[in-house]
C-alpha cells in the first residue's frame, strides 16, 4: 500500500547530494500519521520511518480498544451529562498531583480540556469515525478526585477504525507528499549548528530534514526500563511483570534525546494495569493480555485471603490497584467469581477480544451485553490456563495450587473468604455492610455501568455457577512521562529552550510536555493525546516553514 521513497540521494555530476525532506517523522503510529496528514495538506514533503512491517502501520492503535476522554460532546449531552473545560481541568488536577515545576505538563493539560472537542472529537468525526452512544464512567476516584462525570467515549470499530480512516485520508498524498520507510529502526539524531537536521538508523543510513518529529511511543515495551523507573512509592517491580505493549516501544529515542541535550522527565510516572494474564497466543516474551477486572469479583492474595482491609475494585483508581498489586508477596493475586459475573462483567482490553465492536456488529454486541458474553468466557476457559473453572471450592483450589506450583492456598481459607462475603449478600440489601458492594451499587446507578455490572448476589449461588478463578499479575501499558515539549511540541533542552528542528508527539512526549497527565490519568487521554500533540506540531511547522 505504501512504498518508501526509492532513493535517498540525487546524483548531480557524480556528487551524491542527500535528499532533504521538509519533515521526517520517526514512528508510524496514530500520532505520526496525524502529523503527516496535516503537513501534507500544506504541501510539505514528509518521510515516515517505522521500525516494523508495513502491515503494522498505525502502531498500538491497531489493537487498542479506542476509548477517549472527551469533554462537552453531543454524546454527553444526550446522556444528560453536564461537562466543560473547567470541570474537566479540576478533575484532571485532582489526579495529576502536579508540582510547581510542572509548567509544561500543566499547559498541556489545559490545552487538552480546552481543545479536545475541537481538535480531537470534531477532527476524527470529519474523518468518518463514530462513537458508541453510551458514555462510560471510569476512574471515579476512591474517595475524591477523578472523573466527576462520565466522559469515556468508545470508538465504534475500536481504534483500528481510526487507523483505517486515517490511512484513507492519507492515500491521496502517498508518494506525492508522504513517503514511508518500513523495517527501519532509528536510534540516533543528527545535530549540526545546534539544530537537528535528521536521524540515523541502526544500519548507519542517514536521513535529512528541516524538521524531525519523534513519534515512537513510550518505553513500556522495555520491561527492564519499566523496572528501572518503577514508582518509588510502590513496592519493587515484580519479576513476573507482563508486557502489555510491544518490544519496539523500548525508549531508544528517549535516550537519543537525552544524548543531544534534550530533557526527558517523569519516567517514573506510568499507567500500568493491575490484572494481566499471559497471552495464550503471544508472539514475544512475556506478552500479556490486559483484563478489565470484574467489579463483582473478589481479589484474593496468594494464600486465598481477601485483599484488604479496603477491598480492591476496578473503575475507581487504577493506579492505586497497581500499587496494591505491587505489594503482593509472590507477584500475583487471584480474582474469584462465578460464571454469571464473568459473562456480564469480564472483558479484555483491545480490538482482538472485542470483535463485535471492532467489526461493527451492533446487534450481536447488544445481545452479548444484555444476555452475557459467554463467547469470551468460553474462549478464555479453552485458551488460558490462568482462567480456571470448577464446580466446587475444593476443585477450584486444587487447580489454583497446581497453576501456582505452590501450596499457599488452603481450601478452608478460600471457603471461609467466600462464606463471609456471601453471608453479607444473603441478608436484605438494607443490611449489606461491605465497601465493595456499596461501590458496585454506586456504579450500577449509571446506565452504561448497569449494563455491564451484575446485581450483587452470593458468589457461591449454584444457579450462577460454576466458579471461576483468574490468576492476575501487573502488566505494563503506557508511559505518562517522556520527552519534554512546549505547546508547539518542540523538544525542550536541559537549558529550558526549544531545540531547533526537533519535535516530539504522542506517548513519546508523555502525551505532551513530558507528562501532561501527572501521576494518574483520567483514562482515555492517550489516543486523544496522540492526535492533539500531533496537530500542535503540524500547526507550528506549517506556520513557521514556508
Amino acid at each position: 500500500m505504501f512504498l518508501p521513497k526509492p532513493q535517498k540521494t540525487n546524483e548531480t555530476k557524480n556528487k551524491s547530494i542527500p535528499i532533504t525532506y521538509d519533515v521526517i517523522i520517526i514512528g508510524a503510529g496514530i500520532s505520526g500519521l496525524t502529523a503527516a496528514l496535516e503537513l501534507a495538506k500544506k504541501n510539505k514533503q514528509v518521510l515516515i520511518i517505522d521500525a516494523q512491517d508495513e502491515d503494522k502501520v498505525g502502531g498500538l492503535a491497531r489493537t487498542a480498544f479506542g476509548g477517549m476522554a472527551l469533554i462537552g460532546t453531543p454524546e454527553q449531552k444526550r446522556n444528560g451529562i453536564t461537562d466543560n473545560a473547567d470541570i474537566a481541568l479540576k478533575d484532571w488536577y485532582s489526579f495529576a498531583n502536579f508540582s510547581a515545576k510542572d509548567v509544561f505538563p500543566k499547559q498541556w493539560a489545559k490545552l487538552y480540556v480546552d481543545q479536545s472537542y475541537q481538535d480531537v472529537y470534531l477532527y476524527i468525526k470529519k474523518l468518518g469515525v463514530k462513537f458508541l452512544p453510551a458514555v462510560n464512567w471510569v476512574e471515579r476516584g476512591l474517595y475524591s478526585g477523578g472523573n466527576s462525570v462520565p466522559r469515556y467515549h468508545v470508538i465504534w470499530g475500536t481504534s483500528l477504525d481510526l487507523v483505517n480512516k486515517m490511512l484513507k485520508a492519507i492515500t491521496p498524498y502517498k508518494d506525492k507528499n508522504i513517503h514511508f520507510q518500513f523495517n527501519c529502526k532509528v536510534e540516533k539524531l543528527i545535530s549540526e549548528n545546534n539544530t537537528i537536521i535528521g536521524c540515523e538508523d541502526t544500519n548507519n543510513n542517514q536521513y535529512f530534514a528541516n524538521n524531525t518529529i519523534i513519534s515512537t511511543g513510550g518505553y513500556t515495551g522495555n520491561l527492564a526500563k519499566v523496572s528501572e523507573n518503577w514508582p518509588k512509592h510502590f513496592a519493587p517491580a515484580p519479576k513476573n511483570l507482563l508486557n502489555g505493549t510491544h518490544p519496539s516501544c523500548d525508549g531508544a529515542m528517549h535516550d537519543a534525546v537525552t544524548n543531544i541535550g534534550g530533557n526527558v522527565t517523569h519516567l517514573d510516572k506510568m499507567w500500568n494495569y493491575a490484572a494481566g494474564i499471559p497471552n495464550p497466543k503471544g508472539t514475544f516474551e512475556q506478552q500479556g493480555l490486559s483484563l478489565i477486572p470484574c467489579k463483582s469479583a473478589l481479589w484474593l492474595d496468594s494464600q486465598g485471603k481477601r485483599i484488604g482491609p479496603e477491598p480492591m475494585i476496578t473503575g475507581f483508581d487504577t493506579n492505586e490497584l497497581c500499587r496494591r498489586m505491587s505489594e503482593q508477596t509472590h507477584g500475583y493475586a487471584w480474582q474469584v467469581l462465578n460464571w454469571k459475573i464473568a459473562s456480564k462483567e469480564f472483558a479484555i482490553s483491545g480490538a482482538d477480544h472485542n470483535p463485535m465492536i471492532r467489526d461493527k456488529k451492533f446487534f450481536t454486541m447488544l445481545k452479548e451485553t444484555l444476555l452475557g458474553n459467554h463467547r469470551l468466557v468460553k474462549q478464555m476457559q479453552a485458551e488460558s490456563d490462568h482462567f480456571i473453572v470448577a464446580n466446587s471450592v475444593t476443585a477450584l483450589t486444587k487447580k489454583m495450587n497446581a497453576l501456582a506450583s505452590t501450596e499457599h492456598i488452603n481450601v478452608e481459607t478460600v471457603q471461609q473468604t467466600l462464606d463471609d462475603y456471601d453471608a453479607v449478600l444473603s441478608r436484605p440489601p438494607s443490611q449489606w455492610n461491605d465497601d465493595q458492594i456499596r461501590r458496585i451499587e454506586h456504579a450500577r446507578k449509571w446506565g452504561a455501568d448497569r449494563l455491564r455490572t451484575c446485581k450483587p448476589h452470593p458468589i457461591q449461588d449454584k444457579k450462577h455457577g460454576p466458579l471461576i478463578a483468574i490468576k492476575v499479575a501487573l502488566i505494563s501499558r503506557k508511559s505518562l512521562g517522556g520527552i519534554q515539549t512546549n505547546l508547539d511540541a518542540q523538544v525542550i533542552s536541559n537549558e529550558s529552550q526549544p531545540i531547533n528542528g526537533l519535535y516530539a508527539i504522542g506517548e513519546a512526549s508523555g502525551f505532551g510536555g513530558g507528562g501532561s497527565n501527572g501521576e494518574k490519568s483520567l483514562e482515555g487521554t492517550f489516543l486523544a493525546g496522540c492526535i492533539l500533540t500531533a496537530q500542535q506540531a503540524a500547526k507550528h511547522i506549517n506556520r513557521t516553514v514556508k
